[in-house]
């Protein structure tokens, strides 16, 4: 079924590597390096993707020596294995990611961070004043009984502090968590109760628009859910001040103690990120201080083209993987551009006029907001100064033909259109450009550097020009060092290695073409994507599970083939005696927006007599979303195997009325 919506095709070349952009790119220098120091005589992009995959540890070893990495100890080897999982890279070595984010000596007159908010006006650190900030809250850390291996969690919006509070937290070799202040107390609590940690710092309100939240009493009920907490730290920001808590400014006092770096191993935990499934509690994915220094290094550089002098702008929140991913310029010294509050207000061209302010040289932005951008009728070359701009990253969701080509209107060759596909999962791109490689409209490039990348159909072999399963078939440095809690890896497997033996099932539908670019048609599994960020369907049923008025519940995402959101549709059964109305739709929705966050509200709430099971008792929420778009239920699910043949009906009747009102 999948196939029909996505014939194969030969991808549309919008324009071939532009040898000016070739010549000055980073990735040529790493050429040039290679062939000086490794005797690798690499000629082309090509070849040096190829020799990244089949000699995996010399490319690593290569990285790790190209971009100066400062191992205390050093490595007995640079991969244990190839075997998945089960594969540890440079065992022996210790290291710290703090101490290669905060720069040298020669970059400490150099801007670090541009912060610009919706809160208060703009703020700039120098290298060296990032570093001062560091240094007096790792000592107010440890003041608080922060130590290595213990969890410090933010409930904070993408600010310097926040930024500040990271780096000092992974200078001691504790463990960070986040969460953007948008999200309900019950969110909060599946993700920070599974890591239990001893600090909790965060905000007591902010601006998002024209909109003042606070959110002093969610952090009351925060606060409460979390027995472990020890302590809370008010970080000022808006105007209100949260209770019992310890000020930012006690974090932030002067301090004879200096800056160091607690040496850990290269797979100890440095991050939490949190990553919805389709069943439980978000998956708690741990990511170690070597894996995302080492993928950083290569992805900004090599494939984002950053180095001193360069500025990211990408907005994000803290609860997703582009706020991990926008720190790591700072790891080749590029500035990054930090942005809180609506990035639509007062309109779509803010974004554009963030990037002329602040002398961005790549932006990120999603495909929705591009398409937004292009239905207005906007032209952003000609009404922006953006000379400084060479790259525009697009990631979040499938980016169409259409888009890819206003962008090359807009733009010509001279700014190269990077668009990437990659996730929380490894925190980094696995299919993109770079300015040694062709663009092409509404795919990607091809696969990043050093990533063994493939489409799998059922029986596990990889197939070119038609969809199949995103696997990657050997390990990558910045794979998940494990999920937190999980002390004999059974669940780490379960998630991702149960489909495929021996290779890494990312939840993805692909399609590789002949010419090697990549087409990401959506997920394969239940998990929502919502512009971006996962949202577990299991998320949903918790918080649904206790409301009176319905019985049960099975949500889906519809992915938009336009670039935009998509719709998220929420289907229950009442409960006998209900009226299904306008007012129950409502209490649902502020029931959701309340528990999780306003992005988890559905677009529409339907009611059908039942919610479809399998009789294993599993819900069936991949074949409904089949269902809606156009599939047959016979050939989606087998009768037999259902509890109740009929229940697909409903779903049928509504997919098919959903296509006659597209028409």
């Amino acid at each position: 079924m999948m196939s029909t919506l996505h014939p194969p095709r030969e991808p549309e070349l919008l324009h071939p590597p532009v040898p000016e952009r070739a010549r000055a790119a980073r990735a040529t220098d790493f050429l040039t390096w290679l062939r000086d120091h490794h005797k690798a005589d690499l000629a082309s992009w090509d070849e040096l993707r190829a020799w990244s995959v089949d000699s995996l540890e010399d490319f690593w070893e290569s990285v790790r020596e190209y971009f100066g990495v400062r191992f205390h100890t050093p490595a007995e080897k640079v991969l244990t294995t190839r075997e998945m999982p089960g594969a540890r890279w440079f065992p022996g070595a210790t290291l710290n990611y703090a101490e290669h984010a905060l720069g040298r000596a020669e970059d400490a007159e150099t801007v670090a961070v541009v912060a610009h908010s919706q809160t208060r006006e703009p703020v700039e650190l120098t290298f060296a004043e990032l570093a001062e900030r560091v240094r007096r809250v790792r000592a107010g850390l440890r003041r608080l009984g922060v130590g290595r291996g213990d969890r410090v969690a933010g409930y904070l919006p993408n600010i310097p502090e926040t930024l500040v509070a990271y780096l000092a937290t992974a200078s001691l070799g504790a463990v960070w968590a986040a969460c953007a202040p948008e999200f309900g107390p019950r969110s909060v609590h599946d993700r920070f109760g599974q890591v239990e940690p001893k600090v909790l710092l965060a905000v007591a309100g902010y601006t998002y628009g024209d909109k003042e939240a606070d959110k002093r009493a969610e952090v009351a009920e925060i606060r409460a859910g979390l027995p472990g907490l020890r302590h809370v730290v008010h970080v000022p920001y808006g105007p209100h001040t949260l209770d019992q808590a310890v000020p930012w400014a006690d974090l932030l006092a002067d301090t004879d103690e200096p800056l160091a770096f607690e040496p850990v191993p290269f797979d100890h935990p440095l991050c939490v990120l949190f990553s919805s499934g389709t069943t439980g509690l978000p998956k708690a994915i741990v990511h170690g201080h070597g894996g995302l220094l080492l993928e950083h290094l290569k992805n900004h550089a090599l494939h984002w083209d950053l180095g001193p002098g360069d500025r990211l702008l990408w907005f994000s929140t803290t609860a997703w993987m582009m706020w991990n991913t926008l720190v790591s310029a700072l790891l080749v010294r590029s500035s990054i551009v930090m942005i809180d509050g609506n990035p639509l207000h007062p309109g779509p061209g803010e974004q554009w006029r963030l990037a002329e302010r602040t002398g961005a040289t790549l932006m990120g932005a999603s495909p929705g907001y591009l398409m937004a951008c292009r239905k207005e009728g906007m032209r952003p070359a000609e009404e922006f100064g953006l000379s400084r701009l060479r790259q525009i990253g697009v990631a979040g969701s499938p980016f169409p033909p259409e888009g890819a080509r206003w962008v090359a209107r807009q733009f010509g060759s001279r700014v190269l259109l990077n668009v990437g596909s990659g996730g929380t999962d490894v925190c980094t791109g696995l299919v993109q450009a770079s300015p040694l490689t062709p663009v092409y409209a509404g795919e990607m490039s091809g696969p990043s550097l050093a990533v063994d990348v493939k489409a799998f159909d059922r029986d596990g072999e990889a197939v070119v020009g038609e969809l199949g399963e995103l696997v990657i078939t050997s390990p990558m440095p910045s794979m998940p060092v494990g999920l937190w809690g999980d002390r004999d890896g059974s669940r780490l497997r379960d998630a991702y290695f149960s489909a495929y033996p021996g290779a890494f099932r990312f939840g993805d539908w692909c399609r590789f073409s002949t010419a090697g670019s990549c087409l990401i048609t959506g997920r394969s599994d239940a998990t929502l994507n919502r512009g971006g960020v996962r949202l577990g369907t299991g998320e949903f049923y918790r918080v649904l599970q206790d409301a009176d008025e319905i019985t049960d519940s099975v949500v889906v995402h519809l992915e938009d083939p336009a670039g935009g959101m998509g719709e998220l549709l929420l289907f229950v059964v009442p409960s006998p005696g209900t009226t299904f109305d306008d007012g129950l739709r409502r209490r649902l929705s502020s029931r959701i927006r309340s528990a999780l966050s306003p992005r988890h509200v559905p677009d529409r709430i339907v009611a059908v007599p039942s919610v479809p099971y399998s009789r294993t008792g599993k819900k069936l929420e991949v074949p409904v979303k089949r269902i809606l778009l156009g599939a047959d239920p016979a050939v989606v699910a087998s009768p037999g195997a259902l509890v109740d043949p009929s229940a697909l009906d409903a779903f049928a009747r509504y997919g098919r009325r959903r296509a006659e009102e597209a028409r």
